[in-house]
């Protein structure tokens, strides 16, 4: 099996290692009010922020650097300082990320998503945890494919119309098409984590009687329909990844079989890689432990035929290492550790014994630190 500081090619494009970062909202781009205040900003725009903080993570030897949940429209957000790939003036912005990323050795990554009934909320520092914005106060209505609120806490989304999932497809393709232009080499649909296409999925939050609701074919038809739209404009040339929850954890949810079967069905729609989270749903029940979501990468990647990451509580070298090596997921993507170690995969190799070009630091470090 491969070593966790072996290539890995997806399509035309080559990690460098089996190491990546996962998208991780950082709540950082301009609100509509912040433009109000300052008209030189861009409502859901990439910053200087963003390019410091996955800048730095490419120069720290990751193979694959992921950008945050990016709505594709701009009600799809979880909180006005969200970032987006709706509109063109966002393409710049995102164009000087991947610029710098690809520069220092990675491949440029995007996550593509609507936060569904999740969406509206103020962001989680400073406030009680999912705190809605009222809609008078700059917030918007959020959309879900039955009039289920996702808690107690929650306001009750709009139902949508037939007509309503075909615009939302249609802005998914559209921002891959944004994604294209900006540069980026690789995008990942979000379909986890009780955001809009997993709301769909879940017979907990999908009560729908049309063709989007009841059986497993039509919960799942929309996240189809959304690759199919995708993948017919992000070149051929680039991987296309979808983030599923693998389970909602919670009886008469969403479950593992039915990824399994989700996931056959996305390889033959042009699907290159299942990122295998879980959870998102209120009341779920979870016990983590480290790599306790790594079966689910390894099941999928057995029944379906495609590469998988690994995600959750993977924090040493050691485990990584045995993820890849054992052939439970072809990379490991890391959240909480790149956050507290930008250069994490160097430390992985120093610990694993690794002496190569896989994690190369760039001459202004290695001159100094020898």
């Amino acid at each position: 099996m491969p070593s966790l500081f072996d290539e890995m090619k997806m399509r035309s494009i080559t990690l460098r290692n089996r190491i990546g970062v996962s998208p991780m909202c950082q709540y950082a781009c301009a609100s509509e009010s912040d433009v109000d205040a300052n008209p030189a900003q861009v409502v859901g725009a990439a910053t200087d922020w963003h390019l410091v903080h996955l800048g730095s993570r490419a120069v720290g030897g990751a193979g694959l650097v992921i950008a945050e949940a990016t709505a594709v429209v701009p009600e799809g957000r979880i909180t006005a300082h969200d970032c987006g790939l709706w509109n063109d003036a966002q393409i710049g912005p995102w164009q000087r990320v991947a610029g710098f990323v690809k520069a220092h050795g990675a491949a440029a990554g995007i996550q593509l998503a609507h936060a569904g009934r999740k969406a509206g909320s103020a962001r989680p520092w400073g406030q009680p945890a999912r705190k809605r914005t009222s809609v008078a106060d700059g917030g918007w209505q959020a959309v879900g494919p039955s009039a289920v609120a996702f808690d107690e806490r929650s306001p009750t989304p709009t139902a949508m119309l037939t007509e309503d999932i075909d615009c939302v497809t249609g802005a998914f393709a559209a921002a891959a098409a944004r994604a294209d232009h900006a540069g980026f080499d690789f995008v990942e649909i979000h379909a986890a984590h009780g955001y809009l296409l997993h709301s769909f999925h879940s017979p907990l939050a999908n009560k729908r009687t049309d063709r989007y609701g009841g059986s497993f074919e039509n919960r799942t038809r929309m996240t189809r329909e959304v690759v199919t739209r995708v993948r017919a404009v992000w070149p051929d040339s680039k991987p296309l990844a979808v983030r599923l929850s693998c389970t909602d954890w919670i009886a008469g949810g969403w479950t593992i079989d039915e990824s399994s079967q989700l996931s056959q069905l996305l390889r033959t729609l042009g699907v290159d890689l299942i990122d295998c989270s879980s959870g998102g749903m209120a009341g779920a029940v979870i016990k983590p432990e480290p790599m306790f979501q790594v079966p689910f990468a390894k099941r999928i990647r057995q029944e379906a035929g495609l590469a998988t990451a690994a995600v959750g509580m993977i924090t040493t070298p050691a485990q990584a290492q045995e993820i890849i090596t054992e052939g439970h997921a072809d990379i490991v993507l890391l959240g909480r550790e790149m956050l507290r170690n930008p250069y994490w995969p160097a430390r992985a190799a120093a610990e694993l014994g690794y002496r190569g070009p896989a994690t190369a630091q760039p001459p202004q470090y290695t001159y100094w630190v020898k």
